[in-house]
Parts: C-alpha cells; structure tokens; sequence
C-alpha cells in the first residue's frame, strides 16, 4: 500500500519544547486521527509536514516526494484546513471563490458550489458575518475543491454543532471512497476520530507513543478497576496508566497482561489518551 504521508526520524526543537525522533505513516484510502494534549505537538507536526517550519533532521515525504522540494502541481493535491478561517473578512462566497478560481490550475467551480449549497452558506453575504462555524465549512469546501487527494484538518471541527460535525465526517467518509485519497486530522472530539478512523497517532510532550491502526489499538489495552490487593496481582510494567479512586483504582493494562480473576473493560481512544497523559 502507497503511503500519502512518512515521517522518519523527524527532530524539532523551541525553546521549552522538543518534538522527538517523531515516525508514523498514512497509507493511501485512509484516515488518521492526531490527538494529544494542548501543547503535545500536534500543530508542530502539520506545520512541519506543510513545510511552514523547518525541521531540524529527519525526513518527510509527502505524496511520494521531500516535502522539501513539492512542486506546485503536487502542492495543489493538498487540502489544508487551519482552526481559523484566512479568508479576507470584506469578501462574500461568490468573490473567494472567482479568486480560487484563478489560483488553483485544477479548480472545481461545480464542487464548490455544491459543498456551499449542502453547507447551507450564504452567497453573498460577507465573510466577517459568519459564524465560527460557517467559517469552517466555507474552508473546508475550498479544500476539498481542488482535486485534493490529502486533506490536513488542524482542529477543523472546534467550534462546530454536533450535526455540523456529523456533515464533515460524511465528507472525509465519501472522500476516501477514493482509494488514493488520504485525510490526516487533528481533533480533541476524540469520538469524532474514532467513528471515522482508520488509524490513531498519539503524540504526547513532543514524542509519538503509538501510531497504529485504532481497532489494534482498541484490541491492545483493558480498563481494570480493583483494589490494593488485586493491583499487586498485575505486573508492572504492563500497566500504561492509574487513575486512584475512594473506592479503589482504575488502570490501563496491556490486554493480554489483565489476570484471569480481574474483570475488565476494552479502553476507548480518549481513555488510552488520558490514562497515558497521567502516567502510573
């Protein structure tokens, strides 16, 4: 399977910051959720793979070639949708998208419109009269309206009503029926990622913890709520994460660690993120 994106190896370093011997690929027909708390590296590693930053060693490649040295005709097959909207405020629909028009060799006018149709957009009033989410749908239906074949959503959702949300993730489905497509998206609606998902990569204090596809994931870890003594009965080093309670604790373990006496639960995404966010 061809990838759309690969990182190896990548290193980034600010000032009280340090993103890590960072690795993960998107395979082509897929989508991946990026999650991690606020100030994980996230938005690092779209700017990176965008080229907006420049690494410090590693290597990207994206749609087969050095992101580095993307050709414009490769810089089009790339939607990107930030958490704002850059859009002028004084322009109207009907403006942005003559002005796309002229921008994008492989502009799809009739796309276009039907996404601002199915989005219920107004044509012509101004851009600084929408809403947040108007805002986001009108760029969402610019990038997916250029002969994109990978679509990057920088916490694209944020600011969206549940059926708005629900309309983008219809998108991103109907998107990869194409099996050359490909959708990296960052989100903390963690139960949007997982109804739409093929693969998970979870970034935590600038390092990937893991970067797989979501039902081996999903496959991978149990929630196991015991006591002190029950506790003393798993081994160490398979627990991910604890979480102490009044009446007793609730831990991540490796599934195939959980003692046969223990009941348990199959962890969700969001349990994965928090459990290994606070550690043992």
């Amino acid at each position: 399977m061809d990838s759309s994106i690969t990182i190896t190896n990548v290193n980034k370093t600010y000032e009280g910051f340090r993103l890590e011997n960072a690795n993960f690929t998107l395979p082509q027909g897929c989508i991946m959720g990026l999650i991690g708390e606020n100030g994980a590296g996230k938005s690092t590693l779209i700017k990176l793979i965008l080229d907006l930053i420049k690494r410090d060693s590693g290597e990207i490649r994206v749609l087969g070639c050095d992101n580095l040295r993307l050709s414009g005709e490769l810089k089009e097959r790339i939607g990107v949708v930030f958490d704002e909207c850059f859009f002028p405020e004084n322009l109207n629909v009907k403006q942005i998208g003559t002005i796309l028009k002229n921008i994008y060799r492989n502009w799809d006018e009739a796309v276009f419109q039907r996404h601002i149709t199915n989005f219920g957009l107004p044509q012509t009033k101004a851009v600084r009269e929408f809403s947040r989410g108007m805002k986001m749908k009108l760029s969402i239906a610019a990038a997916m309206s250029h002969g994109a074949e990978l679509l990057i959503l920088d916490e694209a959702a944020s600011g969206l009503d549940p059926m708005a949300r629900e309309e983008i993730l219809d998108l991103l489905r109907d998107f990869i029926q194409d099996e050359t497509h490909s959708v990296l998206i960052s989100s903390h609606i963690i139960s949007d990622l997982e109804k739409v998902c093929d693969y998970i990569t979870f970034i935590h204090k600038g390092e990937i913890v893991f970067s797989e596809e979501k039902d081996l994931i999903k496959e991978r870890y149990r929630l196991v709520k015991c006591d002190e003594e029950e506790l003393a009965a798993i081994p160490p080093d398979a627990v991910k994460g604890v979480r102490h309670g009044k009446f007793g604790s609730t831990l991540l373990v490796e599934a195939d660690a959980v003692p046969g006496q223990l009941t348990s639960e199959p962890a969700d995404i969001e349990s994965l993120m928090v459990f290994y966010s606070k550690g043992v």
